[in-house]
């Protein structure tokens, strides 16, 4: 079995900086990553942020990797991002500043899907006119809503975040039980898997919470409608409703958030016999 491509779209949430997701595919795998925002100057790797460089090097990483299983694959990924922080790091990083991302993989063969993740970048098996969650639970989405509501008074959404704002998501990224892609090969340890049956024929949605959040954080589609409006609009189609409904709430106080629009990224595929 493999995977082809019918649609990848990646777009950042603010267009005067660097594009912190990423998404791939090869013959029999696919994956989506997305850097968590960077909550200080670059300077740790070099000029690039450390979302921007995580996220490139796990693209890097996942395009190249040469293991079997989705576990040797994952462990792969964590090893190589893991040596090259170790070449490109310019001093020792603040808890805050390590760079870390959420990913989700899934790799296909023999009638078998198997899906593999840390973070909140969530995964659909479209099948017969249904879309299937095969990766995280959106509940993930829910904490951080939570953390944003409780610092709304300071003010959300802008460029330059307000100081109890940005010591709110520093502390929050220092919790040493993160689990997420990481600069620490053992943090694979922590992967979570699902695997199911797959037929030719049958499509995966793969996404970061930027994407993913017109359905899941802004509701303004409903799950069961996902494979019709594919179908018809294609992923442009969703992400013009997306981007609509942020800048319809552009002070982020009906749908508390830290970011007007965050970088958000799909990559839609069909399972190939």
């Amino acid at each position: 079995m493999h995977l082809d491509v019918i649609q990848s779209l990646s777009i950042a949430g603010d267009n005067t900086k660097a594009n912190d997701d990423r998404a791939g595919a090869g013959h029999a795998r696919a994956w989506v990553i997305d850097g968590a925002t960077d909550l200080g100057d670059p300077g740790l790797v070099g000029d690039r942020g450390g979302a921007a460089w995580i996220a490139a090097e796990a693209d890097r990483a996942f395009a190249a990797a040469t293991a079997g299983s989705i576990e040797a694959l994952c462990r792969q990924v964590f090893e190589t991002v893991a040596a090259r922080f170790v070449e490109d790091r310019t001093r020792p990083p603040e808890a805050w500043e390590v760079p870390s991302a959420a990913f989700l993989t899934v790799t296909v063969a023999d009638n078998r899907l198997d899906c593999a993740w840390l973070g909140d970048c969530p995964a659909l098996l479209i099948r017969d006119g249904a879309a299937i969650p095969i990766g995280p639970d959106v509940d993930v989405r829910d904490d951080e809503s939570d953390l944003a509501r409780s610092v709304a008074h300071h003010g959300l959404g802008s460029v330059r975040r307000a100081a109890p704002v940005l010591d709110a998501l520093r502390a929050n990224r220092s919790n040493p039980d993160r689990r997420i892609l990481c600069i620490d090969p053992a943090g694979a340890d922590h992967i979570l898997y699902s695997s199911q049956p797959c037929v030719a024929g049958d499509e995966l949605l793969l996404m970061t919470d930027g994407f993913s959040a017109a359905i899941d954080l802004y509701r303004l589609i409903v799950r069961r409608d996902l494979p019709s409006l594919l179908a018809g609009d294609g992923l442009s189609g969703i992400a013009a409703r997306l981007r609509a409904a942020e800048a319809s709430d552009a002070d982020c106080t009906r749908w508390p958030r830290f970011k007007q629009g965050d970088d958000a990224t799909a990559i839609w595929l069909r399972i190939a016999g």
